[in-house]
């Protein structure tokens, strides 16, 4: 796919989720296109607790349409304040299914659907790759949870940590909040904190970056290691002196726009390698039916 400035449309949609309904937000390319492209569902971050799906546009998903001309769906899941685990991941779920099954419509390759996300939106990105393979409802090709939020318990990074913006203080108020009653025992569900899982295997390709003083570098390397030893493709660049989201407030400066290159090259061999069709378009030998509606959300705190 090649990278050029394309245009693009920006739509809002509602959809249900179970009693509730969530906003989402679309960018797909303006221009008519034989081809079918890649299907980006990007989370924000924000702690699980703030933020919105606007904030795409100050984040790496922006580029992924103006200079791929891919389909990106944001959804502005429901946040901690209010509704803790595991709201916000049945809103940003369906918002993966209604890619799916809106793909037709939208221009979008099934094969080639993709997760990605910052910070608690890296988090929830680790999340739902875990949930759709256990699920099988949904295939993904690939996945960017950039420095993702993902274990609940302290590491050597996060436990002590005073680096501008997010730090162990914040960290600590953020998953008492998602979690609730949860926080601080063992009943954490893996799909609240991707970190506790053990069974790495048959989750998608993943490339990811972090800076070396910020409260998520030890878990995102752990996570990129739990990969590997599962045997799939993970890759993670580390920046010296970064502190938490240090891309989002510096992007003009050289060594950032360096990142932002090789993250859009890691991306683009991706679109070139990375494929998951889905069980219904897939061979027999493809196909894991036993998986098929067999997982049910942990709870793990109070849903409202």
């Amino acid at each position: 796919m090649a990278r050029q400035r394309h245009l693009f449309l920006i739509e809002k949609r509602t959809i249900p989720v179970g009693r509730h309904k969530i906003k989402l937000l679309i960018l797909k390319p303006l221009e008519a296109r034989k081809e079918k492209v890649p299907g980006v569902l990007w989370i924000h971050g924000g702690g699980y607790q703030s933020g919105s799906a606007k904030d795409i546009f100050a984040t790496r998903a922006l580029s992924l349409v103006v200079k791929f001309g891919v389909v990106l769906v944001a959804p502005d899941y429901r946040l901690s304040k209010k509704h803790p685990y595991p709201a916000a991941l049945h809103d940003c779920y369906a918002a993966l299914l209604y890619l799916k099954e809106h793909a037709e419509e939208l221009g979008v390759r099934t094969d080639q659907i993709m997760v990605g996300g910052e910070s608690a939106g890296g988090g929830m990105a680790a999340a739902l790759c875990m949930l759709a393979h256990d699920r099988d409802e949904v295939r993904i090709a690939f996945q960017m949870p950039l420095y993702p939020m993902l274990d609940d318990r302290d590491t050597p990074s996060s436990a002590d940590n005073h680096a501008p913006n997010w730090n162990t203080k914040r960290n600590h108020k953020a998953w008492k909040r998602y979690l609730r009653e949860a926080y601080g025992t063992d009943l954490v569900p893996v799909y609240a904190a991707p970190a506790r899982r053990e069974d790495y295997s048959g989750l998608p390709p993943c490339y990811t970056y972090v800076g070396d003083i910020e409260p998520f570098y030890c878990e995102t390397l752990d996570y990129v290691r739990h990969l590997q030893e599962a045997g799939i493709r993970a890759e993670v660049d580390v920046y010296p002196g970064w502190f938490h989201a240090y891309d989002i407030f510096f992007p003009a400066k050289a060594e950032v726009r360096a990142a932002f290159e090789r993250f859009e090259d890691r991306f683009a061999y991706a679109v070139e390698h990375d494929f998951a069709p889905q069980k219904e378009d897939a061979g027999p030998e493809q196909r894991n039916d036993a998986a098929e509606g067999a997982v049910q959300i942990e709870q793990g705190g109070n849903e409202s």
